[in-house]
């Protein structure tokens, strides 16, 4: 299952939640992408997630980025970057 954060949501069509095949982050983001055209150009900076996004994978935010391993009930969610002060 993939959490959708509410920046997101106008590309997914307002969907919060989706279930998407993958067993990395990358393939996760393809699929997402191929489902819903414009979400990579919002994760990802080239071949890497955005310095402004994370991603956690059952509750562990990763330091492999796209690299991370996902099974197939893993929760997986794209958290952006904060701002403020």
């Amino acid at each position: 299952m993939v959490f959708i954060p509410s920046l997101l949501r106008d590309v997914t069509g307002g969907q919060d939640r989706l279930e998407v095949p993958g067993a990395t982050v990358r393939q996760i983001v393809n699929n997402l992408e191929s489902a819903y055209p414009g979400v990579r150009a919002r994760l990802c900076d080239g071949d890497r997630l955005s310095p402004n996004v994370q991603v956690a994978v059952d509750g562990r935010v990763s330091r492999l980025g796209m690299l991370e391993k996902v099974g197939a009930n893993s929760e997986v969610h794209f958290i952006p970057a904060l701002s403020g002060g």
